[in-house]
């Protein structure tokens, strides 16, 4: 009885011991930094000037320096003791089931946690948008993914660097996405791993993986979906993980076969021939000549130039032998919505089609037909990328004599152009899901809108809203006008969107500020002849 109750004793202070460990690590991390000084102090030449913000930044930053290194120690100390600690309680217990003392339901403490781990786990699964859609008040409850692949990472939310794509810079993010991928690979290669019934044909390696969505929800954990290459071009893999604040679970992994999804992409068109023909020289490299599995339909709206427009699929049907084309035209004044609903009541065929809504203005890229095809389902997924608008290249390429051509603008960066996350245009969806939602509000006529109401319903709805940046998918700058017959609410979404489509901030500065910035040259200049 005595040894009994000194072991019993011996690992009551062990577990006492460990709880008092993971209380002391709590309070350390969530003690606010101490910075050892109440007021701060102003440097020569003031806090306003430039050296008097380099300085508090450079002890700000010291100060955040040293405390992270202490907490860092203090971390490291904690594990060490909490390793000894734990090393110790299973001692104990091994100790104690070999003499047949083991207290009562202390041996199945390891598998009672472990089951509650679980249970915990599913629960954030289970709650989590992974499998099915949620319903959401309204588009600012969106939380959008981030687009990701093996070198690069493209994002809204960028923080101080502005920067549309960018390699990840800090470490723990960049380890999350590549122990991301591995991780999928380890499933893909498992001894047990079937996709539809079928057994894979050959081993997944990193050049397989083509891109990755990942978004995280603050109370659930983050979701991953990766696709990959296939045994054949027109075959995919598609893999969803899902890490609930914990190990990573895998969620499913379906193989995607796109052979059968044919694309009707949509185009509402009122005059605009050049960006017409502009836009079908786009539709032949991509959709013709490498995808293949597309139809396109246009809604003409009026007569003037219709004719202009007839010709060029004419002679793309004689050069090419495509003839995947509808026209329709409506004598009506142009609606953008009105134009989308009527192509896509007009397919007449069985065939569920996945519907692609587009403008004439849009360039996009075989691997955006390939994020259309996986990330859009008949009854749970509609996807909404997050297109890239180009600023006004006359503009951008000011310092060139000749603009360079369309191809070359087609450039991811700060300075050439931005994430239309405000647009919610271009969408692919089933055209099943766009009747049985109701399509667009046959009461808005003309520019804007139309397009957000839609987008509302969807999110009203138990549909998954896939919205990501999609690094395929560009907007051409082309001059806007606001027309003075529209109501004074889309003509201030007009003019908004026209000044951000101009130029960088940045940009706007300098061309805002230009007297003052040649008056401050020309100074310069007459000192350094001066002197």
């Amino acid at each position: 009885l005595l040894q009994r109750g000194s072991l019993v004793a011996r690992v009551g202070l062990i577990v006492l011991g460990l709880c008092c460990c993971l209380s002391l690590f709590y309070l350390l991390a969530c003690k606010p930094a101490s910075h050892g000084h109440q007021h701060t102090q102003l440097w020569p030449g003031g806090a306003t000037s430039k050296e008097g913000y380099m300085a508090l930044l450079q002890e700000r930053e010291d100060s955040h320096r040293h405390y992270i290194n202490s907490l860092t120690k203090q971390i490291a100390q904690l594990k060490e003791a909490l390793q000894e600690r734990t090393q110790q309680l299973q001692e104990s217990l091994d100790k104690a089931k070999a003499n047949g003392i083991l207290p009562l339901g202390l041996e199945s403490l390891g598998k009672m946690l472990h089951r509650v781990l679980q249970e915990f786990f599913r629960s954030q699964l289970n709650q989590a948008e992974v499998n099915s859609g949620v319903k959401l008040p309204s588009e600012y409850a969106v939380i959008p993914f981030d687009t990701f692949t093996l070198r690069r990472v493209y994002q809204l939310e960028t923080g101080l660097t502005k920067h549309p794509e960018e390699r990840p810079v800090r470490k723990d993010r960049r380890d999350e996405l590549i122990g991301t991928v591995e991780t999928a690979l380890h499933v893909l290669n498992g001894p047990l791993q079937h996709v539809d019934n079928t057994r894979r044909k050959h081993t997944f390696s990193p050049s397989d993986f083509i891109e990755g969505l990942t978004r995280t929800e603050r109370n659930r954990g983050s979701v991953y979906e990766l696709m990959f290459k296939g045994d054949g071009p027109q075959d995919f893999t598609q893999l969803v993980l899902f890490r609930p604040f914990g190990p990573v679970l895998k969620v499913k992994s379906d193989r995607v076969d796109t052979r059968s999804m044919l694309i009707n992409i949509i185009v509402p068109l009122s005059k605009r021939v050049d960006a017409f023909k502009q836009f079908i020289s786009n539709f032949r490299e991509v959709c013709i000549q490498q995808d293949g599995r597309v139809h396109l339909t246009v809604v003409y709206f009026g007569r003037d130039q219709i004719d202009k427009v007839k010709g060029t699929l004419d002679q793309t049907t004689r050069e090419t032998r495509f003839r995947g084309f509808t026209l329709i035209q409506l004598n009506e004044e142009f609606s953008r919505g009105r134009g989308l609903e009527v192509g896509a009541k007009a397919w007449r065929r069985s065939q569920n089609v996945l519907l692609f809504f587009c403008d004439v203005d849009i360039h996009f890229t075989a691997d955006f037909l390939t994020s259309c095809r996986l990330n859009a389902e008949p009854g749970k997924k509609v996807y909404y990328p997050v297109l890239f608008s180009e600023y006004n290249p006359s503009i951008i390429y000011s310092n060139q004599t000749v603009l360079p051509p369309v191809q070359q603008q087609l450039v991811i960066r700060k300075d050439t152009g931005f994430w239309r996350d405000f647009g919610f245009g271009m969408t692919c969806q089933y055209r099943s899901d766009f009747i049985n939602i109701g399509g667009f509000d046959r009461n808005i006529r003309g520019w804007g809108l139309e397009d957000v109401h839609l987008y509302r319903k969807y999110l009203h709805s138990k549909l998954m809203v896939i919205r990501a940046p999609s690094r395929g998918l560009f907007h051409l700058w082309h001059e806007k006008s606001c027309a003075d017959e529209l109501p004074p609410d889309k003509y201030n979404m007009c003019m908004q969107t026209k000044a951000m489509s101009e130029a960088s901030h940045g940009q706007l500065g300098e061309l805002f500020f230009k007297a003052e910035i040649d008056a401050h040259m020309n100074s310069k200049r007459q000192l350094s002849r001066g002197s």
